[in-house]
């Protein structure tokens, strides 16, 4: 099922996400699901394409993988293959990135960790030798 996952999946696609496009190497695309109370998105990544590095200061995050193959990786650990089903619940402080494998369009719905004065800070992209070394 993974393998003919074209970005369209249980929640809309969205327009590509040019808000945040200077913090993403590729394209994403990006569907605001709720930005009342808790902020959730469902954020879709063609093939390749992945975050920055950054840290959710405050409150944290949580993806819900929903369809294709992807991944996480937190600073000085290995990546972490995602596939849809997977849960990652990403403690405040810890600084990661998430993306689209190489070879398949990734879809996560991204919930925000709701906490007074939460900030995202954007940090350095994810270099593409990097990239290239994951399996």
């Amino acid at each position: 099922m993974n393998e003919k996952f074209d970005g369209n999946g249980i929640f809309p696609k969205g327009p590509k996400n040019e808000a945040y496009a200077d913090y993403f190497q590729g394209t994403s695309y990006l569907s605001m699901l709720s930005t009342v109370g808790v902020t959730i998105g469902n954020v879709v990544f063609e093939p390749g394409c992945r975050n920055n590095w950054h840290i959710h200061h405050k409150g944290g995050q949580i993806l819900l993988v929903t369809g294709g193959r992807g991944w996480y990786q937190e600073w000085n650990k290995p990546a972490q293959q995602l596939v849809a089903g997977d849960v990652v619940n990403i403690p405040p402080g810890t600084k990661h990135w998430h993306g689209a494998a190489s070879d398949s369009w990734f879809a996560h719905v991204a919930v925000e960790v709701p906490a007074e004065n939460a900030s995202n800070e954007w940090l350095e992209p994810v270099s593409d030798e990097e990239y290239r070394q994951l399996p």
